[in-house]
């Protein structure tokens, strides 16, 4: 059966009681070490391994690296992969930047907990605190490289208004106000990549709901419409470091998008480089989708 990239509690339970699979946690260890769910590992660097840029170099680093963690959580290409977080809309998209993150690598098959670690324990599913020791796999590496953009990829797009460039950061790092999510001088410029729309990465989410997962197809395409996107453009989609950007791919892909992909070193990389071109100022209001 081929795994969805969406799983419920439910169907990750029943996953795990009838075949073997590896079930990643992205959450902070101390989290983890309090409770989990049984038989997960911790991989909290799926979300805190930073890119600096996106140079072939730095990325034969990210494929070895990784490699070798997601090799050492039992990964060989044989078991599936779910990733969970503690809920879609409060940890930056971790479990989608896990899945991305597989993806790119050419992981078979990867999911994400649909609700994440919240709506596991509101299913009233078993939690444990007692860990689980992995047995090392050799990790299976077939990169693939069209869904990672690079800085190159994001200055030819610059020049291409057929190409929709969507800024899904919050909004104080829209408007300029903050560089990032780790202060507001983590790094050395603010703005915008040019010719950006915004729509902020909590919007393809339900808001107000007490575990937080994706909003419907036709919602979904309502927001997009607020900026005049559409499932047949193509979505080069950044944030500050391809988490929350992943976290919006996933929600375009299940509205049926066809071509999405993620400046994974996003602002963390262009902002550090002087000559690549930024916005700065006030964005222009017809470029902004409604805040949350």
């Amino acid at each position: 059966m081929e795994l969805p990239v969406l799983i419920s509690p439910k169907e990750l339970s029943e996953l795990q009681a009838s075949q073997k699979i590896v079930i990643l946690d992205t959450r902070d260890p101390d989290d983890f070490a309090k409770e989990h769910i049984p038989g997960a590992v911790n991989v909290r660097k799926l979300f805190t391994y930073l890119v600096e840029d996106s140079t072939p170099e730095t990325l034969t680093k990210l494929q070895t690296d990784f490699a070798e963690i997601l090799g050492a959580a039992g990964l060989s290409g044989s078991e599936p992969a779910v990733i969970y977080e503690e809920a879609l809309n409060k940890g930056y998209g971790q479990s989608c930047r896990g899945y991305f993150i597989l993806k790119y690598l050419g992981y078979p098959q990867v999911g994400v907990l649909h609700g994440g670690y919240m709506a596991w324990k509101q299913a009233g599913l078993p939690v444990t605190a007692e860990t689980t020791t992995p047995e090392p796999k050799t990790f299976p590496m077939n990169v693939s490289d069209a869904i990672l953009l690079t800085k190159e990829d994001m200055l030819k797009a610059i020049a291409d208004p057929g190409i929709v460039k969507l800024d899904v950061r919050d909004f104080d790092e829209w408007q300029g106000d903050s560089s990032s999510p780790y202060g507001v001088d983590f790094c050395p410029r603010k703005g915008r990549i040019p010719g950006a729309v915004w729509i902020e990465w909590y919007r393809m989410m339900e808001p107000g709901a007490e575990i937080p997962t994706f909003k419907s197809t036709d919602e979904i395409l309502k927001v997009c419409d607020e900026v005049g996107i559409s499932p047949d453009m193509p979505v080069y989609v950044y944030c500050f470091k391809g988490s929350r950007a992943a976290n919006t791919l996933i929600a375009l892909k299940q509205a049926g998008f066809k071509d999405v992909r993620n400046y994974f070193s996003s602002w963390n990389e262009w902002s550090r480089d002087p000559e690549l071109p930024i916005e700065e100022g006030a964005p222009d209001p017809q470029k902004m989708a409604a805040k949350v």
